[in-house]
């Protein structure tokens, strides 16, 4: 059998080892040290931005204590956009509240501005004004940030800024990560760049970032003995993890513009078939093309070739199954339109990874114009 070629594969540079090494030389192996003040520092120099930053265990952990910031407990109502990766809603139920979800629109498959508006207005009327709203830059191209924040001001919602997927990105010359009230970073493995798993906040102030950390370190209070005074939790990111997205930040850069040329050559090598479309970038939009998506006529299609990818040992992934549609939040209240259920029928991630050899992406285009040539 062929060698395998997967969807978005870790791609280290080589400048994470002299990190790492630096924390084993310092025998800096315990959950805090400089790597985590440094790494925190490289990403808020690289978004420009006087936010601040809060390394974490994961980009759910960052979604979690962003809820908890800002007051949301048991019972109480937080939109969240459905099109995404179950990461988004989960921390939501965690708390105790409920995920009211919001369909997508087409220019940009994120959250639609006018649905977030008639449910927020609905949800009023209802008794219940929504506490928070998670809005995602989905695989790194940003939603209509001017928006969807002009609805959420008009009603005084905060926005949490899902940029788990859009790091690189950014809408206006201004980054991603740093639209919302807080804003929530991935590093996991599969993502554009990797601290093996990780994530970040970005906290608007200190006292917010503060807090974070305090959670992150399981609340314990300044005091000589082992003092609690709140639940928290074992979130921050160690000083070795650390040290590896500090080799990755130097390289950001590189891996967007990677990832932009893949998503380039499969739109230069496969817009002649008629049965692919592509989501072009709105005018003002950049996105670091995270994932490569293609959509296809229908379910059939999609399945199709997705199978045929798969027999050469080929890895495709449908588009995120909403969470409208998921058995877990059946019972969930949603605002639909049908868009995200059309998205994720028709929807295929094709490879992406920055580490992709010109051989592989050849044969990745290779298979789909051989399906297509044979239908």
């Amino acid at each position: 059998m062929a060698s395998k070629i997967w969807l978005s594969s870790p791609h280290m540079s080589g400048k994470e080892q002299e990190f790492v090494k630096q924390a084993f030389d310092t025998n800096w192996i315990a959950p805090l040290g400089p790597h985590v003040d440094g790494f925190e520092t490289d990403i808020k120099d690289y978004l420009g931005t006087s936010n601040h930053i809060a390394a974490l265990s994961s980009g759910t952990a960052a979604l979690h204590l962003s809820l908890i910031i800002l007051g949301v407990t048991r019972g109480d109502e937080v939109l969240c956009q459905s099109k995404t990766f179950a990461a988004s809603a989960n921390p939501i139920v965690y708390l105790g509240a409920q995920p009211i979800f919001i369909d997508s629109e087409e220019d940009t498959w994120n959250m639609c501005p006018v649905l977030l508006e008639e449910a927020i207005k609905d949800r009023i009327n209802k008794g219940k004004k929504p506490k928070a709203i998670i809005a995602v830059h989905l695989y790194g191209m940003p939603y209509k940030v001017d928006d969807i924040h002009k609805v959420a001001h008009k009603y005084e919602i905060p926005v949490i800024e899902d940029s788990a997927e859009a790091l690189g990105s950014h809408y206006e010359n201004k980054k991603c990560g740093t639209f919302g009230d807080l804003s929530v970073l991935s590093f996991n493995g599969n993502k554009i760049i990797t601290t093996s798993g990780g994530g970040a906040l970005v906290t608007k102030n200190t006292e917010q970032k503060e807090k974070a950390v305090f959670l992150a370190t399981q609340a314990r209070d300044n005091s000589a003995a082992y003092l609690h005074s709140h639940v928290g939790y074992n979130y921050r990111l160690s000083n070795v993890l650390a040290g590896i997205g500090r080799g990755q930040m130097r390289v950001l850069d590189e891996r967007v513009n990677q990832r932009r040329a893949v998503y380039k050559l499969y739109e230069t090598e496969l817009s002649e078939i008629e049965a692919i479309e592509f989501l072009n970038e709105p005018d003002g939009y950049f996105s670091n093309r995270w994932l490569s998506c293609i959509l296809l006529p229908d379910y059939n299609t999609r399945e199709a070739l997705r199978m045929h990818l798969n027999k050469d040992n080929i890895e495709s992934r449908p588009l995120w199954k909403p969470m409208h549609q998921q058995p877990v939040f059946k019972d969930s209240p949603s605002y639909l339109n049908g868009i995200s259920d059309d998205l994720f029928n028709r929807g295929l991630c094709l490879p992406s990874g920055s580490n992709l050899t010109e051989a592989e992406l050849e044969r990745v285009i290779l298979n789909i114009k051989t399906y297509f040539a044979s239908c």
